[in-house]
């Protein structure tokens, strides 16, 4: 119990901190709040004790809309560990203690699915970052499930790339890039499917307890495969894009849980179907 109480204490003192940073930095426009961000995720991961392994390439470039499946409130800590990315999430974050001060500050999207208006404006704002150089990561479920599958994805927001193409220059792209998050150990041994609700939160599940559990365990291991980017010209089809990108995410995380982690290709275009990953694709020990 006393290291659930350090490290609870722990991370409130560091997220607070870092939200008073990124405020000031937003207040004094001073450049740094993704590799600020970037900075803390990695120590808050050490901290949590989980082992983040990187399979393919993270975007290398701007404009790069990801779109990942989602089991825990932990996969935000562990996306910007290796990479600063800007998130869309539930408009309900934003009145999380701590995290919903840091979700603010360093430009997350929020969005109420179920109103129609309200994906338009958060399509919008999704648009204006893409436009701007951001990078964003839309967690395409609209949900997160129990680590043991991908549900299916919702195209929705991905609307946001037409209209972001509109406002870059002419001759730049936007492009798409599936990732999978698949939690892959616990204590060193591989996860089976009943141990992973220790990571996963989903359904109506309270976040403290959850969390709580969760540090009781001990040490954690996650794998985020990345896919192929591919540009995206704002004519294909909108529903067949996600499809493909689905494909590619549900292959990857597959093949992760089964301890077999592989690069996957490049989505399919629109219509086709996504290739198997070929195996033999290296490990990349993350450093957190």
């Amino acid at each position: 119990m006393l290291r659930v109480v350090f490290v609870l204490t722990a991370f409130a003192v560091l997220t607070a901190a870092l939200a008073v940073a990124l405020a000031l930095m937003t207040l004094l426009r001073l450049p740094g709040r993704g590799r600020l961000s970037t900075r803390y995720s990695r120590t808050v991961c050490a901290l949590l004790n989980v082992r983040i392994n990187v399979v393919g390439t993270p975007p290398s470039h701007h404009s790069v809309l990801i779109l990942s499946n989602h089991v825990s409130w932990l996969d935000i800590l562990v996306i910007t560990a290796t990479v600063p990315v800007i998130f869309v999430a539930k408009r309900e974050v934003r009145r999380w203690p701590l995290i919903g001060w840091v979700a603010r500050a360093r430009g997350t999207v929020f969005v109420e699915r179920e109103r129609r208006r309200q994906t338009a404006e958060a399509a919008s704002d999704i648009a204006q970052y893409l436009a701007e150089g951001q990078s964003i990561v839309l967690f395409a479920e609209g949900t997160s499930s129990d680590g043991n599958r991908v549900l299916p994805f919702r195209p929705a927001l991905v609307g946001a790339l037409r209209e972001a193409l509109a406002q870059v220059e002419a001759g730049k792209r936007i492009a798409v890039q599936p990732l999978s998050v698949g939690y892959t150990g616990l204590l060193g041994l591989p996860m089976g499917r009943q141990h992973r609700p220790v990571v996963a939160w989903y359904g109506d599940r309270d976040l403290f307890p959850h969390l709580v559990e969760f540090l009781r365990r001990g040490a954690v291991d996650v794998t985020l495969t990345w896919g192929e980017p591919v540009e995206h010209d704002g004519v294909s089809d909108r529903k067949a894009v996600v499809q493909s990108l689905e494909e590619a995410v549900r292959l990857m995380t597959a093949a992760a849980l089964r301890g077999r982690p592989v690069e996957a290709p490049s989505a399919a275009e629109p219509g086709q179907p996504a290739g198997v990953p070929e195996p033999g694709a290296a490990t990349v020990p993350q450093a957190s």
